[in-house]
């Protein structure tokens, strides 16, 4: 059997909600994206058994036992879903407590990786004279330079 196509468009738009509330750097719209995922998943699994048959006993001629997996697939991924959400809500809270705010700020090697990745990009520009080009050789130039650039 087919699934519903209204289920596999509500699938659809919970993963779509669930990565862009993921790749967002305040953590409590990371939580929401990891429940949306979560359900998502659910709702898939769900959607690959048969279509309108019973969860326990299949409807046959002569009476099988259906497929227990998608249940059980189901019943673990709800569980690991609400051990994400707990785990994200404790860092969450101890960021707001901490600094007032859960938003996950580039630490000092993400600073120091764009700086390198911005003066790599400079040096490929073949209209610039090597001497107008200020590329730093010295790391721990950089380092400061990255220590002083705004957060």
């Amino acid at each position: 059997m087919s699934p519903n196509l209204l289920l596999v468009i509500v699938v659809g738009v919970l993963f779509a909600a669930g990565v862009t509330l993921l790749l967002e750097r305040n953590l409590t719209r990371v939580i929401l994206g990891i429940t949306l995922l979560g359900n998502g998943v659910n709702l898939l699994i769900l959607l690959g058994g048969a279509y309108g048959g019973p969860p326990i006993v299949g409807v046959t001629p002569e009476p099988q036992m259906a497929d227990p997996l998608t249940q059980a697939m189901i019943l673990t991924a709800i569980v690991i879903t609400l051990g994400m959400t707990a785990f994200l809500l404790a860092m969450a809270y101890r960021s707001w407590f901490l600094t007032g705010h859960d938003d996950v700020q580039d630490d000092v090697e993400d600073r120091r990786i764009m700086a390198r990745a911005e003066r790599d990009q400079g040096l490929e520009d073949e209209d610039t004279p090597e001497s107008e080009n200020p590329a730093v050789e010295d790391p721990a130039a950089e380092d400061a330079a990255v220590e002083g650039a705004p957060r």
